[in-house]
């Protein structure tokens, strides 16, 4: 019988360690809070981590061995939280930097939950339905001891969908003797226990954030323009809801799978997201041919960054603002709004913020997408489950509360937003580990 062997990548984007920089960023301010060497030591490590192999027999009839991670930063003020990713380049290192990140995410949130993550190196273009439930289903059973609704909640991250996650509860409900038990689980379709409003929780979360951002610099909406990384599920949400605020978006981008590389979309006059999206596939790739009959200008990846708008939106990935790149951002640039996970490296911040440029972190902006999954635990639990509108309002008012929270400790202690963000963040989790006595 054949048997294939996925090989582990060590290292992500030419040697970046994302951990490393997640570590760099605890760091800096465990310094600024004067933190004690046993709280430091917990926390800028991960509680547990996790490493599986999962074999699957692929739909041709050969075995597959996949390599799967889960990791489990820091649990003291509740259930770990964190989505599953499939990724060809998936590291251990981008895992437990993801799950480093969440647990601030959870705590400048103020939600009652831990930071998690998990992943899986496999690549689902080259996968049948088929083979990806088999992953799933595998995925769960070596994990399942260490997951559930009151210990480890996963939810769809980057090529995983809410028909994985379907198929994680369903098998987890198989090994628990049949127990319905759809907490265990997030970013369901709403059929089967999912929450209105998860779909468009992260993007527009977002956008609640920057629009408080604008006020507060008395910026008209209706007068700015914004340049987009990415045109998956943040992107697209975030641009919808800016779009009517009243704002203007020019360009976004998108990977492109047959050419491997990414390319941008540029419209002076601002682009069109239903038009876009009648010609992007379901990996998320704009048909080139096509955006440019409709007017639209293919640009290189990277050239997102470079036009002249009063917000950036990284949306896509990690490390995209580095200090090798910072310098083609636009002298008009007054926001960076973080979509994306760890899109700005901490050289690149100190370069934007010398220049003038709020930065509002990717763990407060793209907060809404774990908010909104702790709504659906609340419904979950309760068996009683809330209308869109109840969902998006209680979304809006948990935003806007936790950007105010870092506003004004920014102003009162003549720190950056970011510092202020992850000094309410890093100063919750290490509270609640002293109060257990772990520290």
């Amino acid at each position: 019988m054949a048997t294939k062997t996925v090989t582990v990548p060590k290292t992500t984007k030419e040697g970046f360690n994302p951990f490393k920089m997640a570590q760099q960023q605890f760091d800096r301010i465990a310094d600024k809070l004067g933190l004690d060497q046993p709280t430091r030591e917990l926390l800028r490590e991960p509680l547990r981590e996790y490493h599986f192999q999962i074999p699957i027999r692929m739909d041709d009839g050969t075995m597959k061995i996949f390599h799967g991670f889960r990791v489990q930063h820091n649990d003291a003020r509740g259930p770990c939280k964190g989505g599953i990713r499939f990724h060809p380049q998936e590291t251990i290192d981008t895992v437990k930097a993801l799950a480093m990140w969440m647990t601030w995410k959870c705590s400048v949130a103020d939600i009652p939950l831990g930071g998690g993550k998990g992943g899986v190196i496999c690549d689902p273009h080259n996968l049948s339905e088929k083979e990806q439930e088999r992953i799933c289903r595998g995925w769960v059973r070596q994990i399942a001891r260490d997951i559930g609704p009151f210990q480890d909640v996963p939810a769809p991250d980057v090529m995983t969908s809410g028909q994985h996650m379907i198929w994680i509860m369903d098998e987890f409900q198989t090994i628990s003797h049949g127990a319905f038990q759809p907490g265990v689980i997030t970013g369901k379709p709403v059929a089967l226990g999912g929450s209105r409003g998860r779909t468009e929780a992260t993007g527009y979360g977002l956008v609640y954030i920057l629009r408080e951002v604008l006020k507060e610099l008395k910026m008209d909406t209706t007068k700015t323009t914004a340049s987009v990384q990415g045109f998956g599920n943040v992107a697209r949400y975030a641009a919808e809801l800016y779009t009517q605020y009243g704002g203007k978006v020019v360009s976004v981008s998108c990977w492109d799978q047959n050419d491997a590389c990414s390319y941008g979309f540029y419209k002076k006059n601002g682009v069109n997201l239903e038009e876009l999206l009648k010609i992007t596939d379901r990996f998320g790739t704009i048909d080139k041919d096509k955006a440019q009959k409709l007017g639209y200008q293919i640009t290189p990846g990277d050239d997102w960054l470079t036009h002249d708008v009063d917000i950036l939106i990284p949306a896509a990935l990690e490390h995209s603002i580095t200090a090798e790149n910072v310098g083609k951002i636009s002298p008009k640039v007054k926001i960076m709004i973080c979509g994306a996970n760890g899109p700005v490296t901490p050289e690149a911040e100190d370069v934007l913020d010398k220049r003038g440029v709020i930065v509002i972190p990717d763990f407060l902006a793209n907060s809404g997408g774990v908010v909104c999954s702790y709504f659906e635990q609340v419904q979950n639990n309760q068996n009683y489950y809330w209308t869109k509108e109840e969902v998006l309002g209680k979304l809006d008012n948990k935003m806007t509360d936790a950007f105010y929270h870092v506003w004004d400790l920014a102003q009162r202690k003549k720190v950056r937003i970011s510092d202020a963000a992850y000094m309410i963040a890093i100063s919750r989790v290490a509270e609640a580990c002293k109060m257990r006595g772990w520290v």
